[in-house]
């Protein structure tokens, strides 16, 4: 896919304010400092489309990017960010519920996991929901320029091992870099051939 246009449509905490147009949406959500926003500037080609920060829990909002006219990349807050307030935490879980159960446009959501750790509670725990919700998802495996090739498909079957334990089947998984840029053509590319198979369903 070539990324043509990428603007930035609105930010808000609530999900009856998020765009009308009924185009797909793609979710990108994470653990803070998970590295999402250099993803979504790297797969956009935008160095600043969504802001990046040395501060955990920078994104607060629910952000709707829309990419090439015709499908919304979703900047969703990270999770588990424990600097934050209990009362701030609590309504950034209640409009990432409401988001994920109630807008209808939702595609599939990218789950961002650092590769350099081993399986987390609280991303398994995250997945867990989505699949009790019956969302689909995948795995982005981020910050791969930090292991080598062996490291990285050890870390990855780990997690595989792990999710195997609960799981019938694995979700789709991409390994990315975002300084390097490695994963961008898989990521897009999964993204146009679920459009295109929406598109041919109506």
């Amino acid at each position: 896919m070539l990324i043509k246009t990428a603007e930035f449509i609105i930010s808000n905490s609530d999900v009856d304010k998020c765009p009308k147009d009924y185009l797909p949406e793609y979710a990108f959500i994470g653990r803070s400092n998970v590295g999402k926003s250099s993803l979504i500037n790297m797969l956009t080609n935008h160095k600043n489309l969504a802001k990046t920060s040395g501060r955990p829990g920078k994104t607060q909002l629910i952000n709707h990017f829309l990419i090439n006219k015709n499908w919304f990349l979703v900047d969703l807050p990270g999770y588990g960010y424990a600097k934050v307030s209990k009362t701030a935490k609590k309504k950034f879980q209640k409009f990432i519920t409401n988001y994920f159960e109630k807008r209808t446009q939702l595609v599939s959501a990218f789950v961002l996991v650092d590769i350099r750790h081993e399986p987390q509670k609280i991303d398994l725990e995250f997945m867990e929901y989505l699949g009790i919700s019956e969302i689909p998802f995948s795995i982005i495996f981020t910050k791969a320029d930090k292991l080598k090739p062996k490291a990285i498909d050890r870390h990855v079957e780990d997690y595989c091992q792990e999710l195997l334990k609960t799981w019938e089947e694995l979700p789709p998984y991409f390994v990315s870099s975002s300084s390097k840029g490695f994963g961008r053509d898989a990521i897009l590319q999964f993204i146009e051939d679920t459009n295109h198979q929406i598109n041919a369903m109506r």
